[in-house]
């Protein structure tokens, strides 16, 4: 394992319940060793810098971690992938980082599988719950 990559969190941050999850994943990956971006801390994209009209700092932060990142941890749950994570699986790929996802959510896109197909298969792999994404970064 190599704990000197830097560890990109994208994922929805917009409820109390995510902003939440996306910290206790944080730690967890911290807890190994990896440094870890997460926009919600390190690009302050939170609700008053959206309403402070910020949204060119937070999209220029956001990419600068990104490109400075290794690794991108891609939180994939709800009904469809959440926009903005979409966004930032492409252009890691596009950068040709690491995408991992995480999937807690077992709600499926009927016959075609868990999630849109370009997302399975921009990822590199996929895991279902915090243990399976620490399992990932050990290897």
């Amino acid at each position: 394992m190599d704990t000197s990559k830097k560890v990109y969190i994208a994922g929805p941050l917009f409820s109390e319940g995510e902003l939440d999850f996306n910290t206790k994943l944080k730690e967890a990956i911290e807890k190994k060793g990896f440094a870890v971006y997460l926009p919600q801390e390190n690009s302050e994209d939170n609700v008053h810098m959206r309403h402070e009209h910020k949204q060119n700092y937070i999209f220029q932060k956001n990419v600068e971690i990104i490109d400075d990142s290794d690794i991108i941890i891609a939180v994939l749950d709800g009904a469809d992938v959440d926009s903005g994570t979409s966004w930032e699986i492409g252009y890691a790929y596009a950068k040709g980082k690491s995408i991992f996802g995480l999937r807690t959510d077992f709600r499926t896109l009927g016959s075609e599988g868990m999630i849109n197909l370009m997302i399975d298969q921009s990822a590199d792999a996929i895991a279902f719950d915090i243990p399976g994404v620490l399992e990932i970064l050990e290897q």
